[in-house]
């Protein structure tokens, strides 16, 4: 019986050092020589503010060194959550290089913020309210489904699959991500906050910011409270730290690479989300390519995370 024990202590041991070996630590720095090419849509909403990404870069960046409560609100929330400050800041600032304009004050983030509880808002597609609309027979494999990340993602999933770009029950239903479809009250593909999160990704994240800092639980039925807590720096860093912790566990547990020590990466997956699916889609890529013998894949940013990497000295001086 003892040997029995002592062999599979050592084939526990032994299975623990194979996983390990198995995570490929992603080093640091861009994998590209040159950025990658930047969208239209991002390059037309900068010419329409008659601004440059280097002018939105340096204003983002201005936010950052002039405002050290930021700082430390942000080195807390990576604690909490096991992550370099840096993917947190990475985040903070490819969004507002790309996509808005960071405010000049963090303190404007809070009068938006309050702004939002005295607001009328719906997360509707057509006059159908997204509760109503999860409960259509389409979305039953979801339902016995309890943690946020999991429900949501089968949610969307299921639009994805059975409802985008199609007539269902007499409604024409766009082909348009599930975000911008029902959780975009103003225009589709708005975001929001100084992580310019969406409210899926926020609905999503709700059950592990929940855990992690403690916060309330969202309510889909609740949408006021959502963008005040998107908007509210003292509530929105923690889900973004939520959604860079789900990307870096993603792609260690799928596709088997480290990316802990390249922010370059994880604002990358910050941008264009699906951690699991890009992941999942690595993972199969690398397959084929071992079968054949050849070197595996390392992930890649795009021109967002190669802007974080490319100026990450700068902004690790900051902290």
């Amino acid at each position: 019986m003892k040997k029995r024990l002592l062999l599979l202590l050592g084939l526990a041991m032994a299975a623990a050092v194979s996983i390990a070996d198995a995570q490929t630590l992603v080093p640091p720095g861009n994998r590209n020589a040159v950025q990658p090419d930047i969208p239209g849509a991002s390059s037309r909403r900068t010419q329409a503010t008659n601004t440059t990404f280097q002018a939105k870069y340096r204003k983002v960046y201005a936010l950052l060194k002039s405002d050290a409560d930021l700082r430390a609100k942000i080195s807390k929330e990576a604690a909490a959550y096991g992550i370099d400050p840096m993917h947190i800041v990475g985040a903070i600032v490819g969004e507002h290089t790309y996509n808005v304009d960071a405010y000049d004050r963090l303190q404007t983030y809070y009068v938006k913020a309050i702004s939002y509880l005295s607001s009328k808002l719906s997360f509707a597609y057509d006059g159908e309210d997204i509760s109503d609309f999860v409960q259509r027979p389409e979305f039953k494999k979801c339902a016995g489904m309890t943690d946020s990340y999991d429900l949501w993602e089968c949610r969307e999933q299921v639009w994805n699959h059975s409802f985008r770009g199609k007539s269902v029950g007499g409604t024409s239903f766009p082909n348009d991500r599930f975000g911008a479809t029902f959780f975009q009250p103003y225009y589709a593909g708005q975001t929001f906050g100084l992580g310019q999160l969406n409210p899926l990704t926020a609905l999503q994240m709700s059950d592990l910011v929940h855990k992690v800092s403690g916060l309330p639980k969202l309510d889909v039925g609740d949408p006021n409270t959502v963008y005040k807590t998107i908007m509210d720096p003292d509530l929105t860093l923690a889900y973004v730290a939520a959604t860079i912790r789900t990307s870096i566990d993603a792609y260690k547990n799928i596709a088997g690479f480290d990316i802990s020590d390249n922010p370059g990466l994880t604002a990358t997956l910050y941008n264009v989300g699906n951690p699991e699916q890009r992941a999942s889609a690595l993972k199969a890529e690398n397959d084929k390519r071992r079968a054949a013998g050849e070197p595996e894949k390392l992930p890649e940013e795009n021109y967002y995370g190669w802007l974080v990497n490319d100026k990450l000295d700068e902004l690790k001086a900051l902290f």
